[in-house]
């Protein structure tokens, strides 16, 4: 797999990864060979670059959630900017309650993990893009430690007006609901206390405040862009668990529980040297699945730390276009069903 930026596709290229316009209708499959009018049209998109396949490369796996969320993702990412500019020009909300209710709707119920998938951002769609993800790790994180459903909608909004919490914008758009700024400005603290190395312990913090934080960080560093490679959902789990004076690891373990992270099939190296498939989950300690090492077949219970307390997780195995490299033959191989 290749990234290549709008200049340098050619006609009869592989997509990796499908293209919908902002309405959300498919325009072209994955797998699909580029055509030079389809070049053209792809150039009004907005897209610095896209994902192409090698000759002989098969597409990689999609499941239909990934598939649907890819979908939300450019739909609303769409709306989100429209409904931003229109706040910042007009200072007025034409479509956010329709967004935030979406959102909830959407991924604010769920009762299983999700694929957390990001895509590739530039410096112009960065913060819509970013603004949207945040939303929707809020409303999941928010439905795993059951808030009320006026909290939830807060919590999302504050999501996606982050970014104007300076302007005054968001006193006069949310004034019925003050504890949208009031997350902004909670989360802004906890941002700030990171940097800084403490945290003012004057402020004090509403779950709101502590989940619009988590999810903050938790996008900025798993967010993939030409400017720096992203960390990995293990090194950004890791850190925010290591901070606990800045981050609620209650919230933590609320994100941990919405997102898959070292889930059956996924492929990760180990501080050993060797590289190895996730067998099964660990639900009392992620980070210590059971795994199976390519190199001998051997199968480790990481879990069990009288025997592998040495051997721990270093990283997840990632393709060029950030997802996890899966192995999903071997898991139904050695009788582990996906």
């Amino acid at each position: 797999m290749q990234f290549k930026r709008i200049e340098e596709l050619k006609a009869g290229m592989r997509l990796a990864r499908p293209i919908y316009n902002k309405n959300g209708v498919l325009l072209y499959e994955r797998d699909s060979k580029l055509t030079q009018q389809g070049i053209s049209s792809i150039k009004n998109f907005g897209l610095i670059g896209l994902f192409i396949l090698e000759p002989a490369e098969p597409a990689p796996p999609m499941t239909a959630e990934d598939i649907e969320f890819e979908r939300f993702q450019t739909i609303n990412v769409f709306a989100i900017m429209d409904e931003l500019d229109r706040i910042v020009t007009s200072g007025k909300t034409g479509k956010l309650q329709i967004i935030v209710s979406n959102i909830i709707k959407s991924y604010g119920h769920l009762d299983k993990k999700i694929n957390f998938i990001q895509n590739l951002r530039s410096q112009e769609d960065y913060q819509y893009k970013h603004a949207l993800n945040v939303a929707i790790l809020c409303a999941m994180i928010s439905n795993q430690l059951n808030l009320k459903i006026e909290e939830r909608l807060d919590v999302v909004t504050a999501a996606l007006l982050y970014d104007l919490r300076t302007t005054g914008l968001i006193e006069k758009i949310c004034s019925s609901s003050p504890n949208v700024k009031r997350f902004c400005y909670q989360a802004e603290a906890i941002e700030c206390g990171v940097e800084d190395g403490r945290m003012d312990t004057s402020v004090k913090l509403m779950e709101g405040g502590k989940i619009l934080a988590v999810a903050q960080f938790f996008d900025r560093m798993t967010a993939m862009n030409l400017e720096k490679p992203p960390e990995s959902e293990v090194a950004t789990i890791r850190f925010l668990l290591g901070h606990s004076e800045f981050f609620s690891q209650e919230v933590v373990n609320a994100l941990m529980k919405s997102i898959n992270i070292l889930c059956p099939g996924v492929c990760v190296e180990l501080n050993i040297g060797e590289k190895a498939l996730v067998l099964a989950e660990n639900e009392h300690d992620i980070f210590s699945p059971m795994v199976l090492v390519f190199s001998d077949n051997s199968v480790l219970d990481l879990g069990n730390k009288s025997v592998y307390g040495d051997v721990t997780i270093t990283d997840i195995m990632k393709t060029m276009d950030n997802r996890y490299v899966m192995d999903t033959e071997a898991l139904k191989k050695y009788g582990f069903g996906v």
